[in-house]
């Protein structure tokens, strides 16, 4: 049997800090899948050359945080994950109310629309062209969704007409409809370097090659951008420009400019994923608006409004529309007309202005929140986004304060998962401040993970 044996050549630091990374880094790949036993720490001492106490030090606050476990008699194992039933699954996007406090799902806020639900529907139920909702729509015979298309899209300062707007079935049913018309396989995609963590499977199953772009403190570096243009011939850019996920940056209007520059320049076709730009109080004029013959521009309501309508607006050059709609058409026909409809009737109505003002107004509560809670950490937020992007103090790795974390009762996003290359060496942690339904499970929430960032690196050990 072939002992497990970290390479600690390629890490830095102590020697007891690189096994605790290497076993971080192995767990979270899958090379010490859950269960599988680790050498005792002498045998592992004697084949690294190095002190049984370094080794017995690594594994103990490996222990602490949850991600190994020892068993008397029988060594020490990686920890098994919990039951379903005591522990969501990732698939799940189920509302908790008890349990586990869920900051890892960066949903709207819920239950806003409700009462304009049930309006609504009693609306349509007076109507007398019920058929027409249950039926296959081609062509412009949904025009006046169109037309509230143009009228959403204006809300972000889109000029657009109703030729220009292309539905689909949210946000991501967009980004993989623009990858479709505009891509082929082979071709290279360009991401931030932290980004949406799908993109990374659309371009895998689509046959693209995927290379990132470094980020700064003002967001993607157009340097860098510039310079992988010039050496890698890259096909499509896709960003988020308005608080990105995860790092909540919103490019400001001179790194707007840089990039339209240069997608000009190197004839790139930009995907401007905008989801969050309805929400930001102050918008930003968007890089569209200054390449409007290169890009994409994909606006979708299930951040301002409701995740279940799955209706999102792109606005596209003719050219590219036209491959949009083949698109949409081929991966599910259209969009269901009545969830198009009712969002047609929200934003003609004001109600999408409401439901955006409301989402806004609890954000604005629960950012200030959590800035008090975490007053004394190093994070980045925006007071109209969904989550903060958390620094963590140096003993900690973003996979090992996931673990903890989880087993003090607080699921979290590490900044790992949105990286799409296979080395990641970020430091920080998504907290997602929307999902949960009430405010004080997100204070309890934000208290724990508080006292977990005021522990110090001699950690009581974890009472299994």
């Amino acid at each position: 049997m072939t002992i497990w044996k970290p390479d600690l050549e390629s890490r830095a630091g102590p020697k007891y800090r690189r096994i605790i990374e290497a076993i971080t880094d192995d767990i979270a790949s899958g090379a010490l899948p859950p269960g599988t036993r680790l050498p005792p720490h002498r045998i592992l001492a004697y084949e690294l050359n190095i002190s049984p106490h370094t080794t017995s030090r690594a594994y103990a606050h490996c222990v602490a945080r949850g991600m190994l476990q020892g068993q008397i008699g029988r060594g020490t194992f990686v920890r098994m994950v919990q039951p379903e039933s005591a522990l969501a699954s990732p698939g799940n996007l189920e509302r908790p109310v008890e349990g586990p406090i869920d900051f890892s799902k960066n949903l709207p806020f819920p239950g806003v629309g409700a009462n304009q639900l049930s309006q609504t529907l009693k609306e349509l139920g007076r109507s007398s062209d019920l058929e027409a909702y249950l039926d296959y729509q081609v062509g412009h015979s949904h025009g006046h969704q169109l037309d509230a298309g143009v009228s959403w899209l204006a809300r972000t300062g889109i000029r657009a007409s109703r030729d220009d707007v292309v539905l689909t079935c949210g946000a991501q049913h967009g980004i993989l409809s623009a990858l479709m018309a505009t891509a082929r396989p082979g071709d290279l995609l360009l991401t931030e370097e932290l980004t949406y963590a799908p993109v990374s499977l659309m371009a895998r199953h689509l046959g693209l090659q995927l290379a990132t772009v470094i980020m700064d403190d003002k967001g993607i570096c157009p340097e860098a951008l510039n310079e992988v243009c010039q050496k890698q011939r890259p096909k499509v850019l896709y960003i988020t420009p308005t608080i990105q996920t995860p790092t909540t940056i919103t490019l400001d209007t001179k790194r707007r400019a840089e990039i339209a520059e240069i997608v000009l320049q190197h004839n790139l076709i930009l995907i401007e994923d905008d989801v969050y730009g309805p929400l930001r109080s102050t918008p930003m004029l968007p890089i569209a608006e200054l390449v409007p013959e290169r890009t994409i521009y994909i606006s979708s309501t299930s951040k301002c409004l409701a995740p279940g309508l799955r209706t999102a607006f792109l606005k596209a050059p003719d050219l590219i529309a036209r491959g949009l709609r083949s698109a949409v058409a081929l991966s599910c026909w259209m969009p269901p007309p009545l969830m198009a409809e009712i969002t047609c009737r929200w934003i003609t109505d004001g109600t999408a202005d409401l439901l955006t003002r409301a989402q806004r107004t609890e954000a604005n509560k629960r950012q200030s929140m959590a800035g008090d809670i975490l007053a004394d950490a190093t994070l980045k937020s925006d007071p109209d986004g969904f989550h903060i992007w958390l620094s963590l103090p140096v003993q900690w790795s973003p996979s090992a304060f996931c673990a903890r974390a989880s087993q003090k009762g607080v699921q979290l996003t590490a900044g790992e998962t949105f990286s799409p290359d296979e080395i990641c060496r970020t430091k920080e942690v998504r907290i997602s401040l929307s999902h949960e339904p009430s405010r004080t499970r997100v204070k309890n929430g934000l208290y724990i993970l508080s006292k977990l960032l005021k522990v110090s690196d001699q950690m009581e050990p974890l009472v299994i």
